[in-house]
């Protein structure tokens, strides 16, 4: 095992792939650190969207042996990949369990969508409407790494619909938050938000990736007409 100090060494040896390359958070060394083991990489990025990460890449075969020592170290880690290659890994590292599987989310395409959407001078009215929209939001304000909201207000001035520029690493903008008040659904609002919150993450970082629950089929559908592709993923816990 030997540790990986560069986001340039954790992108070549994952081959760019820009759910490794967004856990590194662009802070190796730091509080985020990476090792690799033959052709496999491993990244430990603490309170990376609620949880503690162990992003992983590359043949099982090499690691095994990779994620099994991380764990010995810091049993906390939640392994985070591939579904596929989290459940080959569930088989093969003493006392891993398979968890959950979702999805992953990626554009490099800024969406052209005519919205009223904008950035938000401040968090008034966001904790408020995801306690009424999306109480299991990840994203609050006030959370580490959760930068800033963008939003749709009606001409009254009240918050309709929102998402957030969260957990984002210098390569990649994260897309976190999205939540539209219940009385306002069905009007494209968070279409609209969505399309304004991934093209500037876009034009800020060249790209945008996300999380969403791998049954919901109407978000997977909205993210794919904004340009992202999905990959399903999964995790697993000592």
């Amino acid at each position: 095992m030997r540790e990986v100090s560069t986001t340039a060494e954790l992108a070549r040896i994952a081959g760019a792939d820009p759910m490794i390359v967004w856990c590194g958070q662009g802070e190796l060394g730091g509080r985020v650190r990476a090792w690799s083991a033959g052709d496999a990489v491993a990244v430990a990025s603490p309170e990376l969207s609620m949880h503690d990460r162990l992003a992983v890449h590359g043949p099982v075969e090499d690691l095994a042996g990779l994620v099994a020592q991380v764990l010995s170290e810091d049993a906390g880690l939640r392994v985070f990949g591939d579904e596929a290659l989290i459940r080959q890994l569930a088989d093969r590292v003493p006392g891993l369990t398979f968890a959950a599987a979702f999805g992953w989310m990626h554009t490099t395409v800024a969406p052209s969508v005519v919205t009223t959407a904008a950035w938000l001078d401040a968090d008034a009215g966001v904790e408020e409407l995801l306690a009424e929209a999306s109480p299991d939001s990840y994203a609050w304000p006030g959370r580490p790494g959760v930068r800033r909201w963008a939003g749709v207000t009606s001409e009254t001035g009240e918050l309709l619909s929102i998402a957030a520029d969260a957990w984002s690493a210098p390569e990649i903008g994260f897309l976190a938050g999205v939540a539209t008040k219940p009385s306002a659904r069905g009007r494209g609002l968070s279409r609209q938000v969505c399309a304004f919150a991934t093209a500037e993450l876009v034009k800020r970082y060249g790209q945008a990736g996300l999380m969403v629950h791998n049954h919901n089929a109407a978000a997977i559908s909205l993210y794919e007409k904004l340009g992202y592709k999905y990959r399903g993923v999964a995790a697993a816990h000592l």
